[in-house]
């Protein structure tokens, strides 16, 4: 085994629906000033008895029954988030301990929106190092734990949710070469911090930056594949607003590529918006098995990670 792939993707979302009009009986905002905007009319929230690892468990275990495994058979547990509360146990242990996995090694990574594809490429490495033989890749956020709903420019923004990859060795190489950085010295541009923490971001900042930066950097990952941006059948960006997906996507130039939209009904659920978006394609059968698929991530500290799968 000289490579790694995904086996299955699975998601979760809470049961509650806010809508843009609930929103506008909330602060001073409008259906038509959201999504005008940001192209959000939906998102899912989660109630004050639905942790992060809670979600996370959920989608895991869908992903988990996709690949046809138990969960003896993982040995690697990642989540990455950045709304965990507590420092300890960590999110990937109570995932573990909520699925029965038995002695897996379990780490949290907080690379905030981009954190899932960071998670997969550290899940790609330790696979093909030999490290691990099969890992759980989870990207799970409860943002609406970390927002100021009486402040209109970001509360229209978030939703909860989580989504899971299951990333096994394989002979061929399933999971492309990451490509990934950041710009700390903008790291203020996306802020969760204070007591209670709080989401803040400079909209305009991250936007100019989305949109004329990192379209360079997902070619780049693309090329690292061995693949040109027309090759792809599918591009799934951080689910950021549509307002950046769109430009970003067109600038890139996966002219025959299904663009994941999913932040329209979902909204900006951070670390998982890439695996809830992924898992939501696969179900619909929009790409198919073995699809070459562009997944990218950005966002918190500047950071970035974009890399290309073969659809499971």
């Amino acid at each position: 085994m000289n490579g790694s792939r995904i086996a299955a993707v699975g998601h979760y979302q809470p049961a509650r629906v806010l809508t843009n009009e609930d929103l506008a009986g909330m602060v001073d905002t409008s259906d038509e000033w959201i999504t005008s905007r940001v192209g959000i009319r939906t998102r899912h929230i989660a109630g004050p008895d639905e942790p992060v690892d809670e979600l996370a468990g959920h989608a895991a275990a869908k992903a988990l029954a996709a690949a046809g495994l138990t969960p003896g058979d993982i040995d690697l547990v990642l989540v990455a988030t950045s709304t965990a509360i507590d420092r300890s146990p960590n999110m990937a242990a109570r995932v573990a301990a909520r699925l029965g996995i038995p002695s897996p090694a379990a780490m949290d990574i907080n690379v905030v929106c981009a954190g899932f594809t960071h998670a997969l490429a550290t899940a790609d490495h330790a696979v093909r190092a030999g490290a691990a033989m099969r890992a759980l890749v989870i990207g799970a956020d409860k943002m609406s734990d970390v927002t100021d709903w009486s402040d209109r420019t970001t509360c229209v923004l978030v939703g909860d949710g989580a989504g899971a990859a299951v990333v096994e060795a394989s002979k061929d190489a399933g999971i492309g070469p990451v490509l990934w950085g950041s710009v700390p010295e903008m790291g203020h541009a996306v802020r969760i911090e204070g007591q209670p923490a709080r989401f803040a971001q400079e909209g305009q900042s991250v936007y100019r930056w989305a949109t004329t930066q990192l379209p360079a950097i997902a070619r780049r990952a693309c090329e690292r594949a061995g693949l040109g941006p027309e090759d792809l059948a599918g591009v799934v960006l951080h689910q950021a607003n549509l307002r950046i997906i769109e430009p970003l996507a067109e600038k890139i130039g996966a002219v025959n590529a299904v663009v994941a939209r999913d932040v329209t009904e979902s909204g900006n659920t951070s670390a998982a918006s890439i695996p809830l978006a992924l898992s939501k394609l696969v179900e619909q059968g929009r790409i198919s098995g073995g699809d070459p698929v562009l997944l990218f991530g950005f966002g918190g500290n500047l950071s970035y990670a974009g890399q290309v799968i073969r659809c499971p």
